[in-house]
């Protein structure tokens, strides 16, 4: 919920399942006769239309935050970090999701800076305000709440097939809005008609395309084909030429211009499969390769170069590199590997799972 944002997200549409994860849960409750006090960020899934909830943001200075974390233990450096950290993670948050900074008013109904005030004086100002606002179930506000139910099992079922789009709904009508321009607007509005229309309770269902960009082209992710594939090569228009052909053919790539810079998204980000150069400015591609199977070595990774030798082969295959593949290169014969790679990637998760399964190897390259 936290984390920062894959670069890959785009192909593996991960952390919209995640949203839609919390916003089914969140959906579940408020379906509910029971009461509930939910805190933190996830708060800001539910819609300003569902009036029965009161959204409350307790606000104060940031020595103070620092201070408080202080006195549960923490040394003052490590009070700020955890501060700093927090407040990255809940900007990022709201930033997915809504565009909007972590403070905007328009995502809550009521604000109570700290000050001096203790608990016991913060909660009986929230409870004031609740009562006194009357925040009551009423028609429409579940209403509301079952439209953030059918929002919730649309973007589910979109997700699951490959697809992302903003829902919206109004009982039973459902609108549907895609981000990017489709190649074919007719056909991918028959599909996600015919798809939306399986829910219980869907009258209508309405499809909207917002962009019209060429170069923001709509594409439905096919999850079982290489959806995170860094990679890395100094000659950037190499990279992104050869970077969109993949695309094409539904392979999702990230790509980085130097080793060091390919370590650190190692460190921080989940790639599977790797593509890589040897000549690079900065660390040696065999460095690089050397480096990754230390930090991951369960990434897969191809060695694509056009100065290379047999030594350099040789050396590469010995570290673990699953092929090594000379410039200029056919782009079918490097999807084909990559996605060779990525099945083997998978394979082994698999098998990680469930030690008592055996499965055949496929070929190498």
């Amino acid at each position: 919920m936290y984390s920062k944002t894959s670069v890959f997200n785009q192909f593996t549409l991960e952390r919209e399942k995640a949203v839609n994860m919390f916003r089914l849960l969140l959906t579940e409750k408020l379906s509910s006769s029971q009461e509930y006090l939910f805190y933190g960020s996830l708060t800001s899934l539910i819609p300003a239309q569902i009036t029965e909830v009161l959204r409350v943001l307790i606000v104060d200075k940031k020595d103070r935050r620092i201070k408080r974390d202080m006195a549960e233990g923490l040394s003052k450096k490590d009070a700020q970090k955890n501060i700093r950290n927090h407040d990255i993670s809940a900007f990022g948050w709201t930033d997915f999701l809504f565009q909007k900074e972590a403070y905007d008013s328009s995502l809550y109904d009521l604000f109570v800076p700290v000050e001096d005030l203790n608990h016991r004086q913060i909660s009986k100002e929230i409870l004031g305000y609740f009562h006194k606002t009357s925040v009551l179930r009423s028609a429409e506000s579940q209403k509301a709440v079952l439209d953030m139910k059918i929002v919730a099992q649309a973007e589910q079922l979109l997700l699951d097939n490959g697809h992302k789009a903003e829902v919206r709904a109004d009982g039973g009508n459902i609108t549907l809005v895609i981000q990017n321009s489709p190649l074919n607007f007719s056909a991918l509005k028959r599909d996600l008609t015919k798809l939306i229309q399986q829910l219980p309770g869907v009258e209508t269902v309405t499809v909207k395309s917002r962009k019209t960009y060429a170069h923001n082209v709509y594409r439905q992710q096919k999850f079982e084909l290489p959806s995170k594939v860094l990679f890395v090569d100094d000659e950037r228009d190499f990279v992104q030429t050869v970077s969109q052909r993949l695309i094409s053919r539904d392979v999702g790539t990230y790509g980085v211009y130097d080793g060091k810079e390919a370590l650190d998204l190692i460190a921080e980000d989940q790639p599977e499969v790797m593509v890589l150069d040897l000549k690079m400015p900065g660390l040696h591609g065999v460095e690089v390769l050397r480096k990754t199977k230390e930090l991951a070595p369960e990434i897969e990774v191809i060695i694509l170069t056009g100065h290379g030798t047999t030594k350099d082969m040789d050396q590469c295959m010995e570290l673990g590199a699953f092929a090594y593949m000379n410039k200029p290169v056919n782009i079918e014969e490097l999807s084909a590997t990559i996605k060779a790679a990525n099945d083997k990637v998978h394979s082994q998760k698999t098998q990680t799972a469930h030690p008592g399964r055996r499965e055949m190897g496929r070929g190498g390259f």
